[in-house]
């Protein structure tokens, strides 16, 4: 690992909520910022800064988060998404994040990651799709 990798680590993104992350199924006048695309941009925003602190041929998989979404986001308004490196344990990382727009909190929680080799990743997927296909 980097010597830069170390808990206190943090980071701030702001996202546009467009129509493509948010909510359609109450109707246009109630498109909110969806939790899927929610957890999408948290995941992202970890990996964004551990990417920036592992070497080349390294990157990370998520393995496990506790998300509170606790407020809604319009359409067309912002987020800015916090997180912070908690715990650093070998390849196993671990983030707490708050999520907040305009006006309140919107969500706030944990993300656990895991740092892997790409390469030695393809090789275990390619054997698996191997496995599964018969071939």
């Amino acid at each position: 690992m980097s010597d830069t990798l170390k808990p206190g680590l943090t980071a701030t993104c702001r996202i546009d909520i467009d129509t493509a992350r948010t909510i359609g199924f109450m109707g246009d006048e109630c498109r909110v910022y969806s939790t899927p695309s929610l957890l999408y941009d948290i995941e992202i925003a970890c990996r964004d800064l551990l990417l920036a602190h592992i070497e080349p041929g390294k990157d990370s998989v998520g393995t496990r988060v506790e998300l509170d979404h606790v407020g809604a986001t319009l359409l067309g308004m912002w987020v800015e998404i916090t997180v912070t490196l908690k715990e650093v344990n070998g390849p196993a990382v671990s983030f707490e994040f708050t999520a907040r727009d305009a006006l309140e909190e919107v969500a706030r929680g944990k993300h656990s990651r895991f740092i892997v080799g790409t390469e030695k990743t393809a090789q275990r997927l390619k054997a698996k799709l191997a496995k599964a296909t018969g071939g």
